[in-house]
C-alpha cells in the first residue's frame, strides 16, 4: 500500500503540491484566526459534580457571586481616613457604569474581610454585566485601564477571575510568538549540522510550519462545536512543530538513505522511503493520536479541549509528512543534497558497526546489570511522585509582579485567610430559617472551621461561606471539605458543597475514576497496533512497560521542580507547592504517544533487520546503529522546541514543556539506547513470539515493511 502511495504521489507531485499551497493559504489567513476564537483559560471544572451544581444553583436562584473583577487599593493611611473612602469611591463612581452591574466595598458591606492586617488595604469587588464570559471580557477590556486610575496617594491593582483570564490570554498570546521566534533559527542551524545541507535541513523545518498552521486551523474550526482551551494553541503548537520535524527527520534520512543505493532512480527511492519510514509515521501518528483520545473520556472541558485539538495536530503532521513531503522529495530528487556546507560522508545510521552498534552490543553482553541497574534508576527517579500535593489553577499560574497574581497574593497573606477563597455549602429546599441556623451551627462546629457566615439567601435557598486557616491546596482543606459533606443537611433539604478546593476535590475523584477505562482504551488500542506492526504480543507489552517506568521518572521530576521548587530560580517561577490534577493526565496522554514514536521507528528498523537475518541480536544491534544517531537528532530537535515553549510565563505551560523535555531525554538514552537492547537480548526470540493464531492474523493483516520473502519465514519462527 505505502509503495504505491509512493509512487503515486510521485506521478502527480506537482499537483499535490498545488493543493498542499491552497490549503496553506486558507489555514495562513482562517487559521490565525483562532486567537480571537479562544476565549476561555479555564474548563478545569468538574460538570456534574457537587461543587459544580453549588455554583449553578447558587447562580440561578442567588444571582451570580463571582468576583470578575477584584481592585486592590493600598495607602499610606488607613481605611478609616474618611479621605481614604472619598478617593475609593470616586475611582469606582467614575468608571463606565453600563459595563458594571454591582460593587462591593468594605464601606457598603461592613465586612471584615474587605480590609487588610493593618488596614492600610482594601479592595472593591466589581460583577461585571453580560450574559456569558465573552461579554464580560469585552466589557473589562472597556474600563481596564480605568480602574487603576485612582488619587489621594492610594495605588491600585486589578485581579480577578476575569482579569485573570484577560491576562493570562494575553500571555499565552505573546508566548507562541516568542518561543516559535527562539525556536525556528536553532532548528534550522541543528537541521544544517545533522544533515550537511541547506536543502535537506530546510524540509522538515518546512513541514514543522505547516503543523503549526494547521494546528491553528484544526482548533479554529473546533471552537465551532465545542469550548476550546487557550492552553491549546501552546500545548498543540509545540506538540504539532516537534512531531512534524520527528517525521520529517525519518523520511528524509531515509529517502537520502535510498538515493545512495547503486542504480535507484528517484521513483524507487521514494517508494522504498514510503514503505518503511512512510509506514512508521503512520503508524506512529495513529499510536500518538489514540493516545491523545484518551482524553476525550474525562469530564474536564481542558482536558477534552486538549484531546480534540491534540489528535487534529497529529493528524496534520502525519498528513503532511506523507503527501506534502513525499511530492517534494520527488521534485527535488537527487538535489535534496543541494548546498552541502560539508564534505560528504556515509552517516552513521547506514554503517554496520558504527558506535550505536557498539554500544547495542555492549549492552547486550551484560543485559543484567545494564536491566536492573536502568529500571532501578527510572523507579528511584519517580518516588517523588508518590508525595504529590493536588491544588488548583489560580492567578499564580501569572509571571511574579503580573497584577492579578499580586492582587491574590496579597490577599492570600494580607487580609483575613481564604477571604476570597471559602468553601461554601449551598443548602436548598429549607424554608425554616430555624432549621438552617442549626445547619450553620453544627458548620461552626467542624473542626478546622473558623468561622460561616450567611452570603446570600432567598426564599429556600441559602449560601453559607465557611472561613478555615488551612491553604486552599492543602490536603488538610480537602479533608475538611469530606468533612462538612458528612455534616446532616437541614431536615427535607438538601446541601451542595462547593468551592475552589471543593472542586479539586471533585476534580481528583473524576479522574481516579476515569483513569483505568484511559488505561484500557489507550493500553488495549496501543496493544493492538503494536501487534499488527510487528506480529509479536510480547513487544506491546515491553513498550507499554517501559513508557511507564519512564513516565514514572518524569513525574518524580516534575514534583521535585515545580512542586518543591528545586531549580525555580533558573527556571523562572514561584513553586505553588502543589500540582493541577489535569496537568498529569495531559502530561501522560501526549508523553505515553511520543515515546511509542520512538518505539516504533526504533523496532521498525529492528524487526526489518529480523525478517532478513532470522537473528534477534544482529537485528538488536544494527537497528539501534541505524536509528541511534537519527532518535537522537529527533529528540535533540524535541527537546529545541519543547524548551522554548518552557519559557512560557504561564507556569503549567511551563511545567508541561520542562516535564515533556526531561521525558524525550530520558526516552531517547536511556531507555532506547540501554533498556531496550537489555531486555530484547534477554528475551531473545521470545520477543517476536505470538500464538499461532494471531502469527496467521498478523501474516495476513499485519502492517509490514514490504513484500520481502524473509517475511513468512520469520512469521513461522515466531510461532514456533
Amino acid at each position: 500500500m505505502f509503495d504505491r502511495w509512493g509512487r503515486w504521489v510521485h506521478r502527480r507531485r506537482r499537483w499535490v503540491l498545488a493543493a498542499a499551497g491552497a490549503v496553506l493559504v486558507f489555514a495562513a489567513v482562517w487559521g490565525t484566526g483562532v486567537f480571537g476564537a479562544l476565549t476561555s483559560s479555564g474548563g478545569f471544572e468538574t460538570p456534574g459534580s457537587e461543587s459544580a451544581k453549588a455554583a449553578q444553583i447558587a447562580e440561578r436562584d442567588l444571582g451570580r457571586d463571582e468576583a470578575d473583577v477584584v481592585v486592590l487599593y493600598q495607602g499610606r493611611t488607613t481605611v478609616d481616613d474618611p479621605s481614604y473612602r472619598a478617593s475609593v469611591e470616586k475611582a469606582l463612581a467614575a468608571l463606565p457604569q453600563d459595563k458594571i452591574a454591582s460593587t462591593a466595598t468594605y464601606w457598603t458591606t461592613g465586612a471584615a474581610q474587605f480590609v487588610s492586617k493593618d488596614r492600610t488595604a482594601t479592595y472593591a469587588v466589581l460583577r461585571l454585566t453580560g450574559a456569558d464570559e465573552g461579554a464580560r471580557s469585552d466589557g473589562y477590556k472597556v474600563i481596564q485601564d480605568d480602574l487603576t486610575k485612582v488619587g489621594g496617594g492610594l495605588t491600585a491593582k486589578v485581579g480577578g477571575s476575569v482579569g485573570t483570564e484577560t491576562a493570562v490570554n494575553e500571555r499565552v498570546s505573546s508566548d507562541i510568538g516568542r518561543a516559535e521566534g527562539m525556536a525556528m533559527p536553532i532548528l534550522l542551524v541543528l537541521l544544517v549540522l545533522i544533515f550537511g545541507g541547506l536543502v535537506a535541513a530546510s524540509l522538515p523545518l518546512l513541514i514543522g510550519g505547516i503543523a503549526i498552521l494547521g494546528s491553528f486551523t484544526a482548533l479554529h474550526a473546533l471552537t465551532y462545536v465545542t469550548d476550546v482551551s487557550i492552553f491549546a494553541v501552546n500545548i498543540t503548537t509545540f506538540l504539532g512543530l516537534g512531531l512534524a520535524i520527528d517525521y520529517g527527520l525519518f523520511m528524509v534520512s531515509r529517502f537520502r538513505e535510498e538515493l545512495r543505493r547503486d542504480g535507484t532512480s528517484t521513483e524507487d527511492a521514494l517508494a522504498a522511503t514510503m514503505t518503511t519510514a512512510g509506514r512508521t509515521v503512520a503508524v506512529s501518528g495513529i499510536t500518538v493520536a489514540v493516545s491523545l483520545s484518551g482524553l476525550l473520556l474525562f469530564d474536564q472541558n481542558f482536558l477534552v479541549s486538549m484531546g480534540y485539538g491534540g489528535i487534529a495536530t497529529v493528524f496534520v503532521c502525519m498528513i503532511g509528512a506523507l503527501t506534502v513531503l513525499p511530492a517534494l522529495l520527488a521534485v527535488l530528487g537527487p538535489k535534496v543534497n543541494a548546498l552541502s556546507v560539508r564534505r560528504h560522508r556515509t552517516p552513521s545510521g547506514e554503517r554496520t558497526d558504527g558506535w550505536w552498534g557498539r554500544l547495542a552490543r555492549s549492552v547486550m553482553r551484560r543485559p543484567v546489570i545494564y536491566a536492573v541497574t536502568t529500571v532501578a534508576l527510572l523507579a528511584a527517579l519517580g518516588g517523588p511522585f508518590l508525595h504529590i500535593n493536588w491544588g488548583g489553577v489560580d492567578a499564580r499560574v501569572l509571571p511574579a509582579g503580573t497584577g492579578a497574581r499580586a492582587v491574590a497574593e496579597t490577599l492570600e497573606t494580607q487580609f483575613p485567610r481564604n477571604a476570597t477563597s471559602p468553601i461554601e455549602a449551598v443548602v436548598t429546599g429549607a424554608s425554616d430559617r430555624a432549621a438552617v441556623q442549626a445547619y450553620r451551627g453544627r458548620l461552626d462546629a467542624v473542626p478546622g472551621v473558623t468561622g460561616t457566615a450567611v452570603t446570600g439567601a432567598k426564599g429556600a435557598t441559602t449560601r453559607i461561606a465557611l472561613r478555615y486557616d488551612a491553604h486552599p491546596d492543602s490536603g488538610a482543606a480537602r479533608d475538611l471539605v469530606k468533612r462538612v459533606r458528612d455534616v446532616p443537611p437541614p431536615a427535607g433539604a438538601h446541601v451542595h458543597v462547593g468551592g475552589m478546593t471543593a472542586e479539586v476535590v471533585d476534580q481528583l475523584g473524576s479522574i481516579g475514576a476515569t483513569l483505568p477505562w484511559l488505561a484500557v482504551l489507550v493500553g488495549g488500542v496501543t496493544f493492538v497496533l503494536l501487534f499488527l506492526a510487528f506480529g509479536s504480543v510480547v513487544l506491546p507489552l515491553k513498550a507499554i512497560v517501559m513508557n511507564l517506568l519512564s513516565l514514572s521518572a518524569t513525574f518524580g521530576a516534575v514534583v521535585l521542580i515545580f512542586q518543591d521548587g528545586h531549580l525555580s530560580g533558573p527556571l523562572g517561577f514561584t513553586a505553588t507547592g502543589s500540582i493541577a490534577p489535569a496537568m498529569p493526565i495531559l502530561m501522560l496522554a501526549m508523553l505515553f504517544g511520543i515515546s511509542m514514536d520512538y518505539e516504533v521507528f526504533l523496532l521498525s528498523r529492528v524487526r526489518e533487520q529480523y525478517d532478513l537475518t532470522g537473528s534477534n541480536t544482529a537485528a538488536v544491534a544494527t537497528g539501534v546503529q541505524r536509528t541511534g544517531s537519527i532518535i537522537t537528532s529527533a529528540a535533540l530537535l524535541f527537546i529545541i522546541v519543547i524548551g522554548a515553549f518552557a519559557t512560557s510565563g504561564i507556569t503549567f505551560i511551563k511545567m508541561t514543556g520542562v516535564g515533556m523535555a526531561i521525558a524525550i531525554l530520558m526516552d531517547a538514552t536511556i531507555v532506547r539506547a540501554l533498556l531496550v537492547p537489555a531486555t530484547m537480548r534477554l528475551m531473545g526470540r521470545a520477543n517476536w513470539w505470538a500464538p499461532g493464531p494471531l502469527a496467521r492474523l498478523y501474516g495476513r493483516y499485519g502492517i509490514h515493511e514490504g513484500d520481502s520473502p524473509a517475511v513468512p519465514r520469520a512469521r513461522l519462527e515466531s510461532a514456533a
